[in-house]
């Protein structure tokens, strides 16, 4: 009986863990299409975005924000920045935040 609730135990946290790593290429997925064309594979922003105001996530203003100031503005949109309230799932958008949140500790 020790045996099968181990092995269930084991079974779900894998899984979990298989959901995690599915979040996180889907999170990186979604950045390459809706998000680096401004703000850079690396988060530091392209040339494109720099001279459109885009900050680097690594920066102070940025790493300060918290999880919901940042769903927000990827929401909301901010500056020249379009919404994307519309356009992905709230999902999608918590997924982006810890996806910016790691770029950010590059």
């Amino acid at each position: 009986m020790r045996q099968l609730a181990f092995r269930i135990s084991l079974v779900a946290l894998l899984v979990c863990g298989g959901l995690s790593l599915a979040a996180a290429q889907d999170a990186g997925a979604t950045y390459k299409a809706k998000c680096a064309m401004c703000h850079g594979a690396d988060g530091k922003g392209s040339a494109m975005g720099q001279k459109m105001g885009t900050h680097d996530f690594a920066s102070p203003d940025v790493q300060k924000e918290t999880d919901a100031q940042l769903t927000g503005i990827i929401s909301g949109g901010k500056g020249k920045m379009p919404a994307y309230k519309d356009k992905l799932k709230d999902s999608e958008i918590k997924d982006l935040v810890a996806y910016i949140r790691g770029l950010g500790k590059k």
